[in-house]
């Protein structure tokens, strides 16, 4: 690799301002999606099978354009811009037209346009930090890049309570509010224009001749990922299986509550159903968006406290307590008949996801051999997709038939998993990471 020089913060920040705006794409995807589901007639029990998109993309698109921009270099274009600016103009022009659809079939098919352009612009985004900076300076890119990745979420988030107070947007076009219109409009601007500031103010780092030759030997192919991960899972230390277990339940409840967040606040404040209270309902998509806004504040001021612990006790028991207060939390939620209490299940929510973006890696960072731990990390990022897949395909069946179609009895069944989570979290013989491995997957996670 050629020589790195120093950046200032400055810089920094400039590189990953585009995150911001791919991050404020994943809120609305988070927080405004299963709302446009509802608006349009979606069934309760259809809402996870329409979400599948985003943990499928993830699985299938990240490791193949990854693979692809460690591949590509062009002289004007460099190798990582080419694949976030493609994926930042899809992802606006998709945020853009979201609001328009006019039916379920329109929504879930422009999700899964949606969902792959982010995806094609995550990966290389994470691959460009590490092609700029010198090892010193990659605990601050990370971690500012985490910055960009709370402060996008949580203004999606805050976008939509915002604007539904205002009188001027209550009107409708179709079935969609125009204050959901103004949430997705704000995101396509950010989403091109944030990415297009990135790469007008820093360029990339050419590659030697030598690397410039072995990439012209090289050929391109898409099964060279798969081929890897495939023999990485045959050698896997036993650690990681042991936080598959704990990633199945986790990230099987996480879905569940973001499916019926917004539906649980209507029916147990208001007591009320988008088809039976439509208005009752878009107050409760605005204060579901207020409370994630402010778990995502919860997220990241709690974040660098997470580390300290960590290193002052083990991740292991940092991560166990937070699954706790998370379930335990998700099971308070459904309770809270005043909107304004739902603010303190979504702190301890917040905490436990700031542990969860950042300390299973150092459960399992120890045992990873350094010299595949690029693969390593996309397989725990297929240990959380994969339970997504399942919860998409399952989650359906179990709400209707065993939890009544009640969206307060989905995020209490998160709850639960939650807190099995926990339990299995006890069983995880991790070794306690050093330091240096502290610092280096301080920023190591992301949506």
């Amino acid at each position: 690799m050629s020589f790195k020089p120093r950046l200032s913060f400055l810089q920094i920040i400039n590189m990953n301002v585009g995150f911001f705006g791919i991050q404020y794409s994943f809120g609305l995807q988070q927080t405004a999606i299963n709302p446009i589901y509802d608006f349009l007639g979606a069934q309760p029990e259809e809402i996870p099978l329409l979400n599948l998109a985003g943990p499928v993309t993830g699985l299938l698109i990240q490791p193949i354009i990854g693979a692809l921009s460690d591949k590509t270099w062009h002289p004007r274009w460099g190798r990582r811009k080419p694949y976030f600016f493609i994926g930042a103009l899809f992802c606006s022009l998709c945020l853009f037209i979201y609001p328009f659809s006019s039916s379920l079939w329109m929504a879930a098919g422009l999700l899964w346009v949606l969902d792959a352009a982010n995806n094609t612009a995550m990966e290389p985004y994470r691959a460009f930090i590490a092609d700029k900076l010198p090892a010193s300076q990659m605990p601050t890119g990370f971690l500012t890049q985490s910055f960009f990745t709370g402060l996008g979420i949580t203004l999606a988030n805050l976008s939509l309570f915002f604007f539904q107070k205002m009188d001027f947007l209550q009107q409708s076009h179709g079935k969609i509010p125009y204050w959901v219109f103004a949430s997705f409009f704000l995101g396509s601007v950010c989403s091109i224009s944030s990415v297009v500031w990135s790469i007008s103010t820093t360029p990339e780092i050419p590659p030697t001749e030598e690397e410039l030759a072995a990439l012209k030997k090289e050929k391109l192919n898409i099964f060279t990922p798969f081929i890897e991960i495939a023999a990485a899972i045959k050698h896997m230390p036993m650690v990681m299986w042991q936080l598959a277990l704990v990633y199945l339940f986790q990230w099987y409840a996480l879905f569940c509550y973001w499916q019926n967040t917004s539906k649980s606040i209507a029916l147990s404040v208001w007591n009320a159903t988008p088809a039976s209270n439509p208005a009752a309902y878009k107050e409760a998509v605005s204060w579901a968006g207020l409370v994630s806004g402010w778990s995502n504040i919860v997220t990241f001021l709690s974040a660098f406290g997470l580390v300290y612990l960590a290193k002052k006790y083990t991740p292991k028991l940092v991560h166990l307590i937070c699954l706790v207060i998370a379930g335990i939390g998700l099971l308070a939620y459904p309770l809270m008949n005043d909107p304004n209490l739902l603010l303190l299940p979504v702190t301890a929510f917040g905490v436990a996801w700031a542990s969860m973006m950042g300390v299973p890696y150092l459960m399992v960072v120890h045992d990873i051999p350094k010299e595949r731990y690029g693969v390593y990390m996309g397989i725990i990022n297929m240990m959380i997709v994969i339970p997504m897949i399942i919860q998409t395909t399952t989650f359906g069946y179990i709400l209707k038939n065993f939890l009544g179609n009640d969206p307060r009895n989905a995020i209490s069944f998160a709850g639960v998993l939650l807190l099995i989570a926990a339990v299995a979290t006890i069983f995880i013989k991790a070794t306690n990471p050093t330091e240096e491995e502290l610092n280096s997957v301080a920023g190591a996670g992301g949506h």
